[in-house]
């Protein structure tokens, strides 16, 4: 019997009737948890859209995560109470849905790469500080700008690649996150310095 892919096993999880909570959500991706939520997390200041102060949570979230990476956690660790948290229904009828045809669309595109480099120890630990530093960087970037974006789609594409245990997005993913933290401090550091002309 094969393996449903990712995309299959998200929606298959989507249609059942069970409860959706944070916790039932992690147990079925185990190991890749720590991408998917990732993912679910920075897609938004991924995107090129104003979504004010509130993707800054979004951004501790993950720094906080990626430390327990950083350390070498395999499992992903989350207060009993916040895993019994149900999911609202713009998650489960609208992020999530949106997310699996996302992950959809690059399972047509990647194929298993180096899968076993990725679930190594010191390779998930340097994924970890990989992110954090992108998601600092998305998070130091001045507001309303939209110079996150870059960052925070270096991250999207690490966890793409991790979900689909892919090397080859994960290394695109440096590639745009480190461009993009170049930018971000360039291009901010020039904002900063232009706004205090006028002052």
């Amino acid at each position: 019997m094969t393996k449903p892919t990712f995309s299959q096993a998200l929606s298959q999880w989507l249609l059942a009737k069970d409860k959706k909570t944070v916790g039932s959500m992690l147990d079925i991706f185990d190991e890749k948890s720590f991408a998917f939520i990732f993912l679910v997390l920075m897609i938004f200041p991924a995107a090129p859209l104003p979504t004010g102060g509130l993707v800054h949570l979004f951004e501790i979230v993950v720094l906080l995560l990626a430390l327990q990476l950083i350390i070498g956690r395999r499992e992903l660790w989350l207060p009993k109470r916040l895993k019994k948290v149900e999911l609202d229904s713009v998650t489960r009828e609208k992020v999530l849905p949106f997310l699996e045809r996302c992950v959809k669309f690059f399972e047509k595109f990647t194929k298993p790469r180096l899968a076993s480099t990725i679930t190594k120890r010191w390779f998930r630990m340097q994924l970890g500080l990989a992110v954090a530093i992108f998601t600092l960087g998305a998070f130091l970037a001045p507001p309303f700008t939209g110079l996150d974006t870059l960052p925070s789609m270096g991250v999207v594409l690490i966890a793409i690649g991790v979900i689909l245990d892919d090397v080859v997005p994960i290394v695109a993913g440096y590639i745009v996150g480190i461009f993009g933290l170049a930018v971000t401090f360039t291009l901010g550091a020039g904002i900063i310095t232009a706004i205090q002309a006028l002052f």
